[in-house]
């Protein structure tokens, strides 16, 4: 009995493991307890503890499988964890993991050699100084609640934090493969829920979809560019699946351009996004087609202009550009770190907005990172998406042609362009604590997870491992 149980628990090192992920597990099953109560909790505790060790377990084994994890709660799993839900919990876990593995075991820091990394821990230094500053009293006005200052501190460390794992953890072409695939094979119904001719779609979107994920752009941008990317490029894919892509992307686009067109910041990044991968991919196919896009632009200009500006686009036009501005005179105090994380969003009550005294926020992911982390942040971010884009533009050449790495590449690159249009559209690359909250990175964290993959491919190919 005894060798058994040594046979199935493995070496000491692995059962110091499982007793980690243990102790992880009442952890986190006291403090959901301590939020929501021990009445259904306990139960639920009771049910879910050997399968949150068993998964533990195999996370640890396998790191990768986290990923697949995130994907998954992401795209088609309704239920939050309080208080800061399941994304954001499940890559805290995944950190403390990797981070005790390279402590306790390896005895070492080791961060992979990447032009990304610095960029994201500078950014990580500043947020922690914003925080730092961020408690001195710049307005005679009482100041943002601890835990939401804490909380927005979370979001920017947690979205550098899933990049970072996946640019440390995945180390086989074919975790990322099935990320990407688990994600269309998921994400693939939203479109048909949304375009509502599926049947029983009204349960289906109230069982599958959560609002935080396909209410951000991010979603939808990252869905159309791997769908193109892999469909138009990743030729070893069978045709049978690569039209099953171009079904998916007609989809997204009938629902974008009908339905949702209001929704400007919904459609208008895919679009850059998807003029992004035809420029890199083939730019002779380009031209002709910007040039076609142009002159509609230019002839339709007036019913286009109709079309998107209807409902409360034009009012919400004009309030952005006003918040721009008080936003830009708050900043003024503190412009090198801003004002902290949440901060500058109590402050908005001293500064009347169309005559109005209100809590606003700006609807701009940049203006919201200057306000918050300062010049040194805006740099930061900058800083992060040249180095990306440059590694991603260098890896189309390096990677074996007409296969799946370099359409993942092409679509990193369209997704990279949209993300950054997005956050200018007010979508959140960086979740904002006082708008769509923590429980944004529902929606944002795709873009983090996808271009972490850049970073995966480039240690993959200098390890000599197969790229195809």
């Amino acid at each position: 009995m005894t060798s058994l149980i040594q046979k199935t628990l493995g070496s000491g090192e692995t059962r110091k493991w499982l007793r980690l992920v243990i102790i992880i597990a009442v952890l986190f099953f006291s403090l959901v307890i301590a939020s929501t109560g021990p009445e259904f909790m306990m139960l639920a505790v009771v049910a879910a503890l050997p399968v949150l060790v068993v998964g533990g377990y195999l996370i640890i084994r396998y790191p990768p499988l986290g990923f697949l994890l995130i994907i998954a709660i992401s795209t088609v799993f309704r239920i939050e964890v309080p208080p800061i839900g399941m994304i954001a919990t499940v890559v805290l876990l995944l950190s403390v993991l990797w981070v005790f593995d390279m402590v306790v075991r390896q005895r070492e820091i080791n961060l992979v050699n990447s032009p990304t990394m610095t960029p994201l821990i500078m950014f990580t230094a500043v947020v922690i100084l914003a925080f730092i500053v961020g408690q001195l009293p710049w307005f005679s006005i009482a100041q943002v609640p601890i835990d939401n200052q804490i909380g927005g501190v979370a979001i920017f460390v947690l979205s550098f934090a899933a990049f970072i794992l996946v640019a440390h953890q995945v180390r086989d072409i074919r975790w990322l493969k099935w990320m990407v695939f688990l994600f269309l094979g998921l994400a693939a119904p939203a479109v048909f829920i949304g375009m509502r001719v599926l049947p029983g779609w009204r349960t289906l979107n109230q069982l599958l979809l959560h609002s935080k994920t396909t209410g951000g752009s991010l979603f939808w941008l990252w869905l159309a560019a791997m769908s193109f990317s892999q469909a138009m490029f990743n030729k070893k894919l069978a045709m049978k699946w690569r039209v099953a892509l171009i079904g998916v992307l007609l989809g997204y686009l009938y629902l974008a351009l009908g339905r949702n067109r209001a929704w400007t910041s919904g459609w208008a990044p895919t679009f850059v996004g998807l003029f992004v991968i035809l420029w890199v991919a083939r730019p002779k196919w380009a031209m002709p087609m910007t040039m076609v896009g142009v002159a509609a632009l230019i002839l339709l200009f007036q019913p286009i202009y109709n079309s998107v500006f209807i409902g409360d686009n034009e009012y919400s036009a004009v309030t952005r550009l006003e918040a721009w501005r008080i936003v830009g005179e708050i900043i003024k105090v503190n412009p090198i770190l801003g004002l902290g994380p949440g901060n500058y969003y109590n402050y908005t009550l001293l500064f009347p907005i169309l005559g109005w005294y209100v809590e606003f926020n700006s609807h701009n992911n940049y203006v919201d990172i200057v306000a918050q982390t300062g010049i040194l942040g805006l740099v930061c971010f900058i800083w992060f998406v040249v180095v990306t884009w440059q590694l991603g533009w260098r890896l189309r050449k390096q990677v074996p042609k007409d296969g799946f790495t370099q359409a993942f590449v092409y679509g990193t690159l369209g997704g990279l362009a949209g993300t950054v249009a997005a956050g200018m559209l007010g979508d959140w690359v960086l979740p904002f604590v006082y708008n769509i909250g923590i429980f944004g990175l529902r929606s944002s964290i795709y873009a983090w997870l996808f271009l972490g993959g850049l970073v995966a491919i480039d240690q993959i190919r200098r390890a000599g491992g197969s790229l195809d």
